[in-house]
């Protein structure tokens, strides 16, 4: 009997749910509606004093000396990537457990993406793993937070100080968490944020790196924006007037507007609130289905304290007769809408062609097969993650074997 039809039937074909409830989805009040006006009613559009503002606030937030604000955090990993002097012939060794960009910023530079295998408990990148694939040609290790999890940057840290390789973390996923107490942003040599609408703060699209480098943040400023300098300390001539500026290195149109800065400034004001929630929501969905033998939570380290961006549900195979298509299929059955996080970066063809093939990390692809996201964001209420609960076990009570 197919998931999706049998599902619904066990109670006399009704869903859990009437209406459906998304994996993700932004939280905006009239705090942010008023900042987007603020600026839209301004003098700057972009190039502003927000970009300025926001910079700032980041570094409050996160402890770093210094932030630059992008258009994205794909921009983001490109240009720490570019700023930690990654180029051809390096290599960078990340995970296959995330989005495409914590791999590709290494091909945009001209390396090769080294790809380590996972710990199969917390889902972040293993650092036994990460030191196994360390060679001469090796740069700089991107270490992603996964599902905002810090990943075990004491290990991470050693493997890159004895070897003198640059840290970058992606941390996409992780704005407020924190590692051994210090926030995400302030540990790594650099540090990537996205402010995508699913993230837990948003500005549309954006994104942002943090670093303690002052080399580091001349460079990051300089790729950000075509590679372009107005400061006379960097220019080969003297200027030849106020608007005089000139190009020092090929770098890229990754500026953020004020418009974006404005509402991310607005949302980071909630960063707290956003958190707490969050937080919440994760320890009732552990309580529950820690007592679901059919299903498995994400472990985390001690060290990190952490902000939920996505929740990982892992299902055993073993004790139940779907798979884990089949229960992608019965959960929308019950209007819950998951996704899955990730396919395994190597998997696409793009990366085929370059050379890589299964197998590569036999954790990484055993996890793929195994997960879903489930709904978690802000505005959950409490009978929405109810009723995300009751779907999960009522899937599992059906199909178990």
């Amino acid at each position: 009997m197919e998931a999706k039809h049998a599902v619904p039937a066990i109670a006399g074909g009704k869903p859990v749910r009437e209406t459906k409830i998304f994996y993700g989805h932004q939280y905006l009040d009239e705090a942010d509606y008023r900042a987007v006006l603020e600026v839209l009613k301004s003098d700057y559009l972009t190039c502003g004093p927000k970009i300025g503002e926001l910079e700032e606030k980041l570094c409050r937030l996160t402890g770093a000396k210094h932030a630059v604000a992008v258009s994205n955090g794909t921009a983001a990993l490109h240009i720490a990537c570019l700023a930690a002097g990654v180029g051809p012939g390096d290599e960078v060794i990340t995970t296959p457990i995330t989005f495409a960009a914590s791999a590709n910023c290494a091909l945009y530079c001209g390396a090769k993406p080294v790809f380590a295998d996972i710990d199969e408990h917390t889902y972040n990148i293993d650092p036994e793993q990460v030191r196994a694939l360390v060679t001469e040609k090796t740069k700089a290790v991107v270490a992603v937070d996964f599902t905002g999890q810090s990943t075990n940057l004491k290990e991470l840290r050693k493997i890159c100080d004895e070897h003198g390789l640059v840290l970058i973390t992606d941390g996409a996923h992780s704005i407020g968490t924190r590692y051994d107490g210090k926030p995400t942003g302030s540990i790594a040599d650099l540090t990537t944020f996205s402010f995508h609408p699913v993230k837990t703060v948003t500005s549309g699209e954006g994104g942002a790196v943090t670093t303690d480098n002052d080399e580091y943040y001349k460079r990051l400023q300089l790729f950000g924006k075509h590679g372009i300098t107005r400061d006379p300390s960097l220019m080969s001539k003297e200027p030849d007037g106020p608007w005089y500026y000139e190009q020092i290195e090929l770098g890229y149109n990754y500026r953020m507007t004020d418009i974006q800065a404005g509402l991310l400034i607005s949302q980071l004001d909630k960063l707290e609130m956003f958190r707490a929630r969050r937080k919440e929501i994760v320890r009732r969905y552990d309580e529950a289905f820690s007592r679901i033998p059919q299903v498995t939570v994400q472990q985390e380290l001690p060290e990190s304290d952490t902000t939920r961006h996505l929740y990982i549900l892992r299902i055993r195979p073993e004790t139940l007769r779907i798979d884990r298509n089949g229960f992608f299929e019965a959960m929308a059955a019950e209007n819950i809408c998951c996704n899955v996080h990730y396919i395994p970066v190597y998997y696409f063809p793009y990366y085929q062609k370059l050379g890589y093939h299964k197998g590569l990390c036999p954790k990484a692809e055993k996890l793929y097969e195994e997960i879903l996201s489930l709904p978690l964001y802000y505005a959950l209420s409490d009978r929405d993650v109810e009723d995300v609960i009751e779907a999960v076990r009522r899937i599992c009570a059906w199909f178990a074997k």
